[in-house]
């Protein structure tokens, strides 16, 4: 036998369990859990430890512990899903601790309203912030949501209708397997006004539309498709230069993206869909600006971007450390931004940087050779077919030059 048996265990208590989770509960010298799982063992005469706010001083104290005694460890459903198990294994070690799972939350949500869930995704929300998650929603046609007293039903209903996420059949399933057990299927809107939902639960949200599709992995979207500054066609990088500006980010899913100079916030949108379990720090020094941001972030649905109001380099002095960096507006201020922003770069990150006039050319690349780098330049000639009359005749777009550099 082990020194650490992880037990999962459902509302239903001690009768859902097997002989063999019994037989290492009888065993065992310290029994640990929340309070409602040690509740289910009264006849319990060794030592009780409450699992309940410093977990990572308890899974120390259990490991401490497992040195002279048999311990079990009592966590809901399967606790290598979204548990305590994990936590329990690095503490301990994987050569002393053995697991009993019980059928997670999310299994008996889905076996409660007769969906197969070998399709689904899921994602916890507990104890973790919500944003990002409607970026992540534009994936999926199907996720299971684990909640908490903060980001309760209600709260991710009214979330999801801030963004006009209405396609959805919504369930929620409380206190599965107990007495109190109830599944609900709710509308959106009545669901953000539907009060006293148990905090243990599980939300199920599955696609309305059958033949929903999720956008294209390399969007491809026009300057009409976002608001913008004017005068002119607006402050915004056009999609074909937006295309290889982002590919030469080399964005990955979990990246910490930031934009500098944001404008109409196209870039920051984009690169906020491909990193999807990452963030976007959106820098913009006008208000205007800010304003358009916000009103793009809602229409194109993502809430993992986080616009900064102020002027760079001053701006970017508080915000996390970058993976990767674009910078499409200096302000006059191309050589410190380019200084700061490399520095704070991650090693292997990409530092991206859009110049059209002369000076910022200039200044981009005189940078560059005096930090002792020599970035790969590219300069991008683009025009579009435009009718005339009965024919078509070709527009140039403004020539722009890309900067790359990879910190090695």
């Amino acid at each position: 036998m082990k020194a650490v048996t992880v037990i999962g265990i459902g509302d239903d208590g001690c009768v859902g369990l097997s002989s063999k989770a019994m037989g290492a509960v009888a065993r065992a010298r310290v029994l640990a859990g929340g309070e409602r799982h040690l509740d289910f063992f009264p006849q319990f005469d060794g030592e009780r430890i409450v699992i309940k706010n410093n977990i990572v001083r308890t899974a120390e104290k259990i490991a401490e512990l497992s040195a002279e005694h048999t311990i079990c460890v009592l966590a809901s459903g399967d606790p290598l899903f979204f548990g305590i198990g994990n936590l329990i294994l690095k503490k301990v070690g994987r050569d002393h601790v053995e697991f009993i799972p019980a059928p997670s939350s999310v299994q008996n949500a889905f076996s409660k309203i007769g969906v197969k869930w070998d399709d689904a995704s899921f994602i916890s929300l507990h104890g973790r912030p919500i944003e990002g998650f409607i970026t992540k929603l534009q994936t999926i046609s199907k996720i299971a949501c684990l909640t908490d007293e903060t980001n309760s039903p209600s709260k991710i209903a009214k979330y999801l209708l801030n963004y006009s996420e209405t396609d959805w059949k919504v369930f929620v399933c409380e206190n599965l397997g107990g007495k109190e057990e109830k599944v609900r299927e709710f509308e959106l809107e009545t669901l953000a006004e539907t009060p006293n939902i148990s905090d243990l639960n599980v939300i199920i949200l599955i696609r309305k539309d059958p033949n929903w599709k999720p956008y294209p992995l390399l969007p491809f979207l026009g300057e009409d498709e976002y608001a913008k500054r004017l005068p002119k066609k607006g402050l915004i990088t056009k999609k074909e230069v937006r295309i290889l500006s982002l590919s030469a980010l080399e964005i990955r899913p979990d990246s910490v993206i930031w934009d500098i100079g944001a404008g109409s916030g196209a870039v920051s949108i984009e690169a906020a869909k491909i990193a999807r379990e990452g963030k976007v720090y959106a820098i913009e020094v006008d208000s205007e600006g800010i304003e358009i941001c916000q009103q793009n972030m809602l229409s194109h649905k993502t809430d993992n971007v986080f616009l900064i109001h102020g002027k760079a380099p001053q701006a970017l002095m508080d915000i996390p450390a970058p993976d990767c960096v674009f910078i499409g507006g200096s302000k006059g201020n191309m050589k410190e931004i380019i200084e700061l922003s490399f520095d704070r770069l991650s090693q292997g990150g990409c530092l991206v940087a859009n110049a059209i006039t002369l000076d910022n050319v200039a200044e981009a690349y005189k940078t560059f050779r005096d930090m002792d780098l020599i970035p790969e330049v590219s300069l991008i000639n683009i025009s579009r077919g435009q009718k005339l009359a009965d024919y078509l005749r070709y527009e140039a777009l403004n020539p722009i030059h890309i900067f790359k550099i990879r910190k090695s």
